[in-house]
């Protein structure tokens, strides 16, 4: 199943014209994003407020991501404060995952933002964290937060915006989109030819991540048509639900 590494903004200095700081909407962003990547089987590990733009570039090249996804607000020149609206979804122009991540994104967001005319995927070398990290890219900077109406889209629209975003990740990785159930269930393997394949995508061509023997305990996380989504000894993947009894 696919990792990704998630950075919300750690710059509590850029204030939000109608209160707040773009560290905490993003990490309230961030927050709200938990649910739905988990529904979905998607794994992430996550930047602290404590941390920096620098630090978070060199925790995720500590590690091995499937993609680098920076949450952040934008801000207009000096001279044009609270003049601008629109996202931007920045990749490098090097990357193609990272451009093929971002125009997802973008035509995503275009669906919910009010000015979709205004939403883009854009090309960039001088932004670090879109620069620098070995994962492919994606950098978001969600609307305008030195304008008002920018400012209250965001935070009246966090659910929304998480579950747009985590829907362009299921896009991107070709994996199904999952709401969060609230729950999960206990489930034992029964096949009669010894183990049950556990698949990264719910089909039988993908790649088996782990085999799963009869009588073996499953925790199920949710379900798509034909398949179970769940973890079976440290791993997260598909079993087909015709060879799973529920407990």
């Amino acid at each position: 199943m696919p990792i990704i590494y998630l950075s919300p903004s750690t710059q509590e200095s850029n204030m939000y014209v109608n209160g707040g700081s773009e560290e905490e909407w993003m990490n309230r962003l961030a927050d709200a994003m938990v649910p739905y990547l988990k529904a979905s089987g998607i794994q992430y590990t996550r930047n602290t407020p404590d941390m920096t733009a620098a630090s978070s570039i060199r925790a995720s090249n500590a590690g091995s991501y499937d993609l680098h996804l920076a949450l952040h607000s934008n801000a207009s020149a000096p001279n044009n404060y609270g003049g601008t609206r629109g996202i931007i979804v920045f990749y490098y122009p090097g990357s193609t995952n990272g451009k093929r991540a971002a125009e997802i994104m973008a035509t995503n967001l275009k669906a919910i933002y009010p000015l979709p005319n205004r939403v883009r995927a854009e090309a960039s070398t001088s932004i670090g964290e879109v620069r620098q990290p070995r994962a492919p890219s994606v950098f978001i900077e969600l609307g305008y937060h030195d304008n008002e109406d920018d400012a209250t889209w965001i935070k009246n629209h966090l659910d929304e915006t998480a579950r747009t975003i985590v829907l362009a990740l299921t896009e991107y990785f070709g994996i199904p989109f999952l709401t969060p159930t609230g729950s999960t269930r206990q489930g034992v393997v029964d096949v009669d030819w010894g183990y049950l394949n556990i698949r990264s995508r719910p089909t039988t061509s993908a790649p088996v991540i782990a085999k799963a023997y009869d009588g073996a305990r499953l925790t199920i996380l949710n379900q798509w048509q034909g398949w179970y989504l769940v973890s079976f000894d440290g791993a997260e993947g598909y079993a087909n639900s015709d060879f799973v009894t529920l407990l």
